[in-house]
């Protein structure tokens, strides 16, 4: 096995694993519309940037036969109509990665007007039905406590993972901090429930899937996976220092 984790070659090794331990792959969409027995996998990206490499993610997936999950950040870092439309064409579902309460400064009102335009902006490329709240880890805000006050299915929308899921029935695995066991270095994309085997690297994922549960829900950030050298290694300095910063976030909010 190459030895260089958060590579596309790695990636499709790992979705390969996967699929000879007989999971099968939905996208969220069709998992609120169709609930079916395990073992199943709700496969989710973030764009938070770089979407480029998400086209790369659902080449992949698509040549394979698989359908994921794409969710959009309005912000320009990630909003990127012509590779939304390559994914969507590809057969992936398309959501709104909002984050409308940070950026709208913690007013609720004004971030309710945010995320319909924004949702509507997504809809000229998919028929949006779901949402995921962006992490905004520099923000006080979290974005999910907009729907305190409001509700998401005004809007037509059907599910929000951190709401919709029931994680002591999912093992939730993310690769926050371009690792597979970083809740240290998570301050928002943590879930409590179903017991976390604590992968640290993929290669430790793919070695230990014959352990994990039939219901899984994985979620990826694909500007951490590239083949090329020179941008994995950018990748690679800028997250080990964005997660120190994060480690001081994540205890001063605790």
């Amino acid at each position: 096995m190459n030895s260089r984790d958060f590579t596309l070659t790695a990636y499709e090794k790992l979705l390969q694993a996967l699929r000879e331990q007989a999971y099968s792959f939905v996208t969220f969409e069709n998992y609120l519309n169709s609930p079916q027995e395990g073992p199943l996998i709700i496969l989710r990206h973030d764009v938070d940037k770089l979407p480029q490499n998400s086209l790369a993610s659902a080449q992949i997936e698509h040549k394979m036969g698989i359908r994921a999950t794409y969710y959009f950040r309005i912000v320009k870092e990630s909003n990127h109509p012509k590779v939304i439309q390559s994914i969507a064409k590809l057969g992936h579902e398309i959501g709104y990665h909002y984050e409308d309460l940070a950026l709208s400064g913690g007013n609720p009102d004004k971030a309710l007007v945010m995320f319909q335009s924004n949702l509507n902006y997504f809809r000229q490329f998919y028929p949006v039905t779901t949402i995921c709240m962006h992490g905004s880890p520099m923000s006080r805000w979290d974005n999910r406590e907009l729907w305190k006050n409001y509700s998401y299915k005004a809007f037509g929308i059907q599910g929000e993972p951190y709401f919709e899921l029931d994680f002591n029935r999912f093992c939730y695995l993310t690769d926050t901090g371009r690792r597979w066991n970083g809740n240290d270095v998570s301050v928002r994309d943590k879930v409590h429930g179903f017991y976390n085997p604590g992968f640290k690297s993929t290669f430790d994922f793919i070695r230990g899937i014959e352990k994990l549960p039939d219901y899984l829900h994985i979620t990826t950030h694909p500007q951490r996976w590239e083949n090329d050298l020179l941008p994995w290694m950018k990748e690679l300095l800028l997250q080990n220092m964005k997660n120190k910063v994060k480690r001081v976030v994540t205890k001063l909010i605790r």
